[in-house]
């Protein structure tokens, strides 16, 4: 992967898949950046954080005049 990050497989309850979707799509997130979020922020709170690991890719329309259009 050009991106440096790694692909998860990860395998959970259908009950549990449908409400992080749900979830995921309330906080205008994919699925994969709300499991991303929510595991940086259980590493954080239970001070496991990696100090090197890179913060979170920012996702989305970027804002006018970065995208070097007109």
């Amino acid at each position: 992967m050009s991106s440096g990050r790694k692909p998860v497989l990860l395998r959970v309850d259908p009950a549990v898949h449908d409400a992080l979707v749900r979830w995921a799509s309330d906080d205008f997130r994919s699925l994969n950046a709300h499991v991303e979020l929510l595991l940086r922020r259980a590493l954080t709170e239970a001070g496991r954080m990696p100090r090197q690991a890179a913060g979170l890719p920012r996702r989305g329309r970027p804002p006018a005049g970065e995208d070097g259009g007109a």
